[in-house]
């Protein structure tokens, strides 16, 4: 749940706008979206965004991610 007193930014992910308070971390993000960061592949700003960049990658107003599960099958 956001902070009321914390201004929102919007970041678009798979083309539907996501609010998140600033500077928030990649990782921190996804697990807010329900997602298990280990599962998924993120391109961040039209860029593959390496995992070793994860820990490091604050999200900024308007960044756009396209993100993609990993699903297993047998």
């Amino acid at each position: 749940m956001l902070d009321p007193t914390i201004d929102a930014i919007h970041v678009l992910v798979n083309g539907e706008s996501k609010a998140c308070p600033p500077g928030t971390l990649l990782p921190n993000f996804l697990e807010s979206l329900g997602l298990n960061p280990r599962l998924v592949a993120v391109e961040y700003n039209g860029e593959i965004l390496h995992r070793q960049l994860w820990d490091t990658t604050h999200l900024h107003a308007n960044d756009k991610l396209e993100i993609v599960t990993i699903v297993g099958g047998g």
